[in-house]
């Protein structure tokens, strides 16, 4: 059993990219431990729990004063950033730039953490282990209690570095000015308290490749990142695809044909969902994209044509391309309104 173990923990190390394990302690609690809650497109195994996603979430319930995070950075030259937040009060952010973050609270407790991944650099590689950023966790040091499944409906956000909220905060492309949380996948499932899955990669659309190594969008669908495949969306009940802004080399057939079949694979993963495609913000491609959804003569799949939601005169983007917190905002309030009537 002992050479057993040791083996499973030598594979899954080669696999993150040599996980350092955590010393065992009565009260450290695995990745893989139920009384941690995951939300989005996380690698789990007993080593570590990992995400290339900004957006994506954890939570934990534990009593006393403190707990501890733990983080794997061997392999990280440019650290994510997370927001921590403590019994519903105010929000911290910290680097994951070392491996023992305490989070501290008043009183004795119970206590909820939530942990919210504000930015994954796209620019650092994020896909082909070993990981040059992302949140490694290698565990929970504390008392931990259970926690009740709560019965959500199940969004899943697909789409580039719009989707990922990259300079939502400022006019630089640096983890400093993006964040996720403040983009609309969050901001959308949060209203309508919704279990949230956000996947945007910088750079990507259904034909062009990502930053930091990412695939297209049909490549990249179904992984976590290289080698760690992601749970399948067969319990969505809505997924949003929000892409073509980064495919504007392409010409109109090359596209179709590419956008379709991205649309076939969310279908085939989802028979359920409720599927809307965005028109992009710029517009990039969305005849193309409104003629594929009307092709597709699904009841479940919808354009959602995004014209004049948001304007440059009134601040509500960053750049020319990526919108600002205000601009999010916007686009959160129309996508709410949207998904709160039945369908």
């Amino acid at each position: 059993m002992r050479r057993a173990s040791l083996i499973a923990a030598v594979t899954v190390g080669l696999v993150m990219g040599a996980v350092r394990p955590v010393a065992a302690s009565e009260d450290v609690v695995r990745p893989d431990d139920r009384r941690l809650v995951y939300e989005g497109h996380w690698g789990r195994t007993a080593e570590a729990a990992v995400t290339v996603n900004s957006g994506s979430r954890l939570s934990f319930r534990f009593t006393g004063d403190s707990a501890h995070a733990l983080f794997d950075i061997s392999s990280i030259t440019v650290p994510a950033q997370i927001y921590v937040s403590v019994d519903g009060g105010p929000k911290r952010r910290y680097a994951v730039d070392r491996e023992d973050i305490e989070i501290r609270a008043a009183g004795r407790g119970p206590h909820r953490v939530e942990l919210a991944v504000k930015d994954v650099f796209s620019r650092a590689n994020r896909w082909t282990p070993p990981l040059e950023t992302g949140v490694v966790l290698t565990g929970v040091r504390g008392r931990l209690l259970p926690q009740r499944p709560v019965p959500q409906r199940q969004f899943a956000f697909y789409g580039d570095s719009i989707t990922q909220g990259v300079m939502a905060l400022c006019e630089v492309n640096t983890s400093d000015c993006a964040d996720g949380t403040a983009a609309y996948p969050t901001l959308v499932a949060d209203a309508l308290h919704a279990s949230l899955t956000q996947v945007g990669f910088g750079r990507q659309g259904v034909i062009q490749t990502g930053n930091g190594g990412v695939p297209a969008a049909s490549d990249a669908y179904g992984w976590n990142y290289a080698g760690s495949r992601a749970d399948a969306d067969r319990r969505a009940d809505v997924i949003v695809v929000n892409q073509g802004t980064n495919d504007t080399a392409w010409g109109s057939a090359e596209f179709r044909a590419a956008y379709r079949a991205y649309l076939d694979q969310l279908r085939a993963a989802a028979p359920h969902a409720r599927l809307l495609a965005l028109r992009p913000f710029n517009g990039a491609h969305a005849d193309d994209i409104a003629a594929v959804v009307d092709e597709l003569a699904d009841d479940r799949v919808e354009f959602v044509d995004t014209t004049d939601w948001l304007s440059p005169a009134d601040g509500d983007f960053n750049g020319t391309v990526h919108p600002s917190a205000q601009g999010h905002r916007k686009v959160a309030d129309r996508l709410i309104d949207l998904l709160a009537k039945e369908h």
